[in-house]
């Protein structure tokens, strides 16, 4: 470890989203910052084994799956086949572009980076042991938090990194499995799910729910379903509990508690996350920690010790990087100058990169007619527009839920390519001001044409006229 002084104004344990968020917009105030990463280089779970490495393996495979039914090729593409290794290889291209670029920010803004796990030895002071089991102790004024999450993972199931893996280990896989079951048919199981399918593997989703992603509005939930069972061949079972997990030479078996026996040459565990708490020695500082290893934060981030914060995922719903990377600025805010007026915006855009992708925006209808709110509701179908025609994008639509008196956009539901881009479009006008947030923008805005934003002037008009 390279010679450093011992003492910062504020100390940043974890140097993703959040931690990124929070040590920028305190170097730009002029705060001496350091950050400590338990990890060789920077960027956190985010950059290594989550968000990037996920999403970048799903677009490829989409590029790969669009290739093979492109109506400008024959047949004759069919034979072409995507290996683990082609696959593994652009991952870590786009990581270390990641890495670059997250580490210019710190260079540039004097951060420094500080490599070892961390842990309290009072209030104020962190001794960090590197790989090597080398010890240093800094100290600081402000502590902040943000060491992430890692998968869950019961204790009475070997994760030996081949035949059961996680949401982190399968990225390290060797060759893609003939046939892949995915217990957990939450976010990450669903894309996973369908990116395999996509590469030709057979897939058993196992989910523990009644309905995929209960979350969603359930029209959309319901689109999902068809096209994983229907439209691609995933084998979906819904409302099931493991019982225990066998691994033989030939694959692993999972039995259910129903009786049922599912065998797949790999089992991807996708159930759920908990946070990296442990081994910090946050008990000792009075810090309460809850059964997923998530930390209790008052609105301004800050624990039990005003003086250390938490952000991101170690801190709980909404568990997304774009969230993580805003309550880092926030609680930099905070630290800078002891208020914060800005606070994470109540409607958080979910994007889920299924193929066809999902985004989401404010209410479904199960919610607006739980609460008696006067609404209807405007399609699109993207099969009906000219841009899905021309580039065979015809699966999915857009949804837009209105006040049936004001107008006002209630809820935004897509499904589609593209869906999380779309979705930015309608955000930026149901955030404005009233009277402002309303369909009549859409009804009087003229759109390039042909454009898949043209979906929303559709919808509007579709929901107008049942009025």
């Amino acid at each position: 470890m390279k010679d450093l002084k011992n003492h910062f104004d504020v100390i940043i344990i974890g140097s993703g989203p959040g931690g990124e968020g929070a040590s920028i917009k305190l170097a730009k105030a002029g705060k001496s910052v350091a950050i400590i990463e338990s990890h060789a280089r920077v960027g956190g779970g985010c950059t290594h084994s989550g968000t990037i490495p996920s999403k970048t393996l799903i677009h490829v495979v989409r590029q790969y799956a669009e290739a093979r039914k492109s109506r400008l090729f024959d047949r004759s593409h069919q034979h072409i086949k995507a290996t683990s290794t082609n696959l593994m290889d652009i991952v870590r291209d786009v990581v270390d572009q990641q890495v670059s670029n997250r580490e210019g920010f710190y260079e540039r803004n004097s951060v420094e980076v500080i490599e070892g796990h961390a842990r309290f030895t009072d209030p104020h002071s962190v001794g960090v042991t590197d790989e090597s089991g080398n010890s240093h102790h800094f100290t600081a004024d402000t502590f902040v938090i943000a060491t992430g999450s890692h998968p869950y993972r019961p204790e009475d199931i070997n994760f030996d990194g081949e035949r059961v893996v996680d949401s982190d280990t399968i990225l390290q896989m060797r060759e893609l499995p003939a046939t892949l079951t995915v217990y957990g048919a939450g976010v990450v199981g669903c894309e996973y799910a369908s990116a395999f399918k996509d590469l030709g593997v057979r897939v058993n989703l196992i989910n523990t729910r009644e309905r995929l992603l209960a979350f969603l509005d359930e029209e959309i939930s319901n689109a999902l379903s068809y096209n994983m069972r229907d439209e691609k061949g995933i084998l979906i079972r819904q409302n099931e509990e493991y019982e225990r997990v066998e691994t033989n030479q030939d694959g692993v078996v999972l039995h259910l508690k129903t009786g049922k026996i599912i065998k797949s040459e790999m089992l991807l565990w996708a159930n759920g996350r908990s946070g990296n708490s442990s081994g910090m020695g946050l008990e000792t500082l009075g810090i309460d920690i809850d059964h997923r290893g998530n930390i209790a934060v008052n609105d301004a981030y800050q624990t039990k010790l005003p003086h250390i914060y938490a952000v991101g995922d170690i801190i709980g719903f909404p568990n997304l990087a774009s969230a993580a990377y805003d309550q880092g600025r926030f609680t930099g805010t905070h630290i800078v100058e002891g208020h914060c007026d800005d606070h994470l915006v109540s409607d958080i855009p979910t994007g889920i990169y299924t193929s066809p992708e999902i985004s989401c925006l404010g209410k479904t209808e199960g919610e607006l007619t739980e609460q008696c709110v006067p609404y209807e509701v405007g399609h699109s179908f993207f099969r009906h527009l000219a841009r899905g025609q021309i580039s065979d994008q015809k699966e999915g639509m857009l949804k837009l839920l209105f006040h049936r008196e004001t107008l006002e956009i209630l809820g935004i539901h897509c499904f589609g390519h593209n869906a999380a881009e779309i979705l930015h479009i309608g955000q930026a006008i149901m955030a404005q001001p009233k009277p402002y947030n309303t369909i009549k923008y859409f009804i009087n805005t003229t759109f390039n044409y042909p454009t898949m934003a043209e979906a929303y002037r559709v919808a509007a008009l579709n929901g107008y006229n049942r009025l």
